[in-house]
């Protein structure tokens, strides 16, 4: 078999046989009674380690999104995020359907937008208008190529939310991977908002599962947002017990995936085919432009295909590439071997 080197996403990831051990020997109860300790120490732990009070196991990063959407805001308010968003790209309208909420979209630089964006936009008080209600950041930009949103202005952000009574969340679905590069804690990252949510599986190699934390009042309401959803879960702790694994061992080798996505990133960016914003590229996700080789994003991906190297398209011109914890010195060798491959552009 032709050599394979999957870098669509860092949700491809196949558990470790030490993580399939805590799977086997999980302890487990009933999670909707609140019974399961296995998931009572994973909420505990991630609480603990977002320096928040308290925090909720759910299926998805979606459902986690959906379900701070809802605990934030009431059907007919405005919401404020970057056009890149993953709530707003990626999650089939749910917020109109599900959260029945207005998207005020930001065009903003890498991923992130200031507060001065947002104050412009902030409605009245007056019955004509939609009412200004949630801050929306995500961090690290997933679209964007795992940019990072500077913490200098999510502060004027969180300021800025409290002078106009507004609530701000943290769509920190890769925090993990933005605690490696800033070698801040995620804690830290985590302080100005009200609630955040984290994913398992994006980079730390569990299998499924994420979280939302807040105070204990805003989790107690995301327990009843979480059953309206569907997401009330049984013997769970089976699941969680690969989290609270990729969270304790996964997350000190995150800068790994980092160093290989920049040396790939250069390479790239060294074809005449092909540019990437190496002054952007934060983490473990590369995007490049392929505007120079006279190809679409779908030929390129087809291509590298053709060679065992599998991609995204993000849209006409540009391709993602991820790296993670089943990739190796080796592979991205490989990678750069097939992009030096000229004759195949």
């Amino acid at each position: 078999m032709a050599r394979i080197v999957d870098l669509r996403s860092d949700t491809i990831t196949r558990p470790s046989p030490e993580m399939r051990r805590a799977i086997y020997e999980a302890e487990v109860g009933d999670d909707v009674f609140g019974d399961d300790p296995t998931v009572i120490r994973l909420q505990e732990r991630v609480a603990e380690i977002l320096g928040k009070e308290a925090a909720l196991f759910v299926p998805s990063g979606t459902m986690a999104n959906q379900i701070a959407m809802l605990c934030h805001t009431s059907p007919g308010d405005e919401v404020y995020l970057e056009a890149g968003s993953h709530v707003f790209n990626f999650e089939s309208g749910a917020v109109a359907m599900i959260a029945g909420v207005i998207l005020h979209i930001i065009e903003g630089r890498n991923g992130a937008y200031t507060a001065e964006q947002v104050a412009e936009r902030l409605r009245p008080g007056d019955h004509h208008f939609a009412p200004s209600r949630l801050i929306w950041v995500e961090n690290s930009a997933n679209r964007a190529g795992g940019t990072i949103f500077p913490q200098s202005e999510i502060i004027k952000l969180k300021a800025l939310s409290e002078k106009h009574g507004l609530s701000i969340h943290l769509d920190g679905a890769r925090i993990w991977n933005v605690a490696a590069a800033t070698e801040m804690s995620e804690a830290e990252l985590a302080a100005p908002f009200d609630s955040v949510n984290v994913c398992l599986s994006k980079g730390l190699g569990a299998p499924i599962g994420s979280l939302i934390a807040g105070s204990k009042e805003l989790i107690n309401e995301a327990h009843r947002f979480r059953k309206r959803l569907g997401g009330g879960m049984r013997q769970v702790g089976i699941i969680a017990a690969a989290g609270l694994y990729a969270i304790e061992h996964n997350r000190t080798r995150l800068i790994e995936d980092h160093i290989r996505a920049k040396k790939l990133a250069e390479a790239i960016n060294n074809q005449e085919a092909f540019t990437v914003d190496l002054d952007n590229a934060d983490t473990n996700i590369i995007v490049f432009d392929t505007t120079p080789s006279g190809l679409s994003g779908p030929d390129v991906n087809n291509r590298l295909k053709k060679h065992g190297v599998l991609g995204t398209s993000f849209s006409g011109t540009r391709v993602r590439l991820v790296t993670h914890l089943d990739i190796n010195d080796s592979d991205i060798e490989y990678v750069i071997e097939v992009f030096n491959k000229t004759q195949i552009w």
